[in-house]
């Protein structure tokens, strides 16, 4: 397994891996992987000949006061894990070669990116978009693999590519979850023991909205009555609750297939996110 940082050196590598395993897989990331991560790996190298997978902690997606330097950073580690999964190269690029001195164009994709996590996070979907949009570029991959637990961030890459004609698949990976039910993620790790526990409290009170909107139940008052079990349960705020069209993201008080259920709470210190299919 390769480990490069610079685009030059990154072209070459990839051109001589395709000679062998034409068909390469991207799993962008930025770092500190969990088995969230690690089964976007495993599903691209299911569908792939080869994987690269991308380590690059993106400083135009971090706002004002976001955790941009306190990120967990442990690349030693992430190697560690992607060599024993058998992945082919990992892409650690410097900042100087995502974002060369007089960098001055922005990617921003609206519609799908409007509220959710693009209310409350200004210019992060443009971020996502911009540096998504530059690993693409970079990597020319033939399928690239997005979890679904950041399913706005899905929606706007798929989007993205679909209208700058990027003609590769983008693949969704079903959430990966501890057994309590609590969607994997690099924030979990700032939780307190205490907070860990309570943090259970958003996987299970979207299930049971979700299964009560299923049931024919009245969607505003669900949502409302989900907040506020949320806000009982040790989180202090609760940024959304919200039904969506999983296909549009627009908004829907009343429930019509397809649905989504999208969730993003604060508990202590740590902004969790969540979402689950309404059937």
């Amino acid at each position: 397994m390769q480990i490069v940082r610079q685009l030059g050196p990154l072209r070459t590598a990839l051109d001589a891996i395709r000679q062998t395993k034409p068909r390469l897989g991207l799993v962008p990331t930025m770092g500190a992987l969990h088995a969230g991560h690690m089964r976007l790996v495993e599903t691209a190298l299911a569908q792939c000949d080869a994987v690269v997978v991308s380590i690059f902690v993106n400083p135009t997606q971090f706002g004002d006061g976001e955790d941009l330097d306190a990120y967990p950073r442990q690349e030693a580690a992430d190697a560690a894990l992607l060599e024993a999964a058998g992945a082919d190269l990992i892409w650690v690029p410097t900042v100087d070669q995502v974002y060369p001195d007089g960098f001055a164009t922005n990617i921003s994709v609206t519609g799908v990116s409007a509220g959710l996590c693009g209310g409350s996070r200004p210019g992060h979907f443009d971020g996502v978009a911009t540096v998504v949009a530059k690993l693409f570029n970079q990597t020319r991959p033939d399928a690239a693999f997005f979890g679904e637990k950041d399913y706005q961030q899905l929606a706007v890459i798929r989007r993205m590519a679909r209208d700058l004609d990027f003609s590769h698949d983008i693949v969704g990976v079903p959430t990966v979850r501890d057994a309590d039910g609590l969607a994997l993620s690099s924030r979990n790790a700032y939780l307190t023991s205490v907070q860990r526990r309570a943090a259970v409290a958003l996987p299970d009170n979207m299930r049971d909205a979700a299964d009560a909107i299923s049931k024919g139940g009245d969607v505003i008052n669900i949502l409302e009555e989900a907040k506020a079990k949320l806000l009982s349960s040790g989180f202090h705020q609760v940024d959304y609750f919200e039904l969506r069209n999983a296909e549009t993201l627009e908004n829907m008080t009343v429930f019509n297939k397809p649905a989504r259920l999208l969730a993003a709470a604060h508990i202590g210190s740590t902004r969790l996110i969540d979402n689950i299919a309404v059937a």
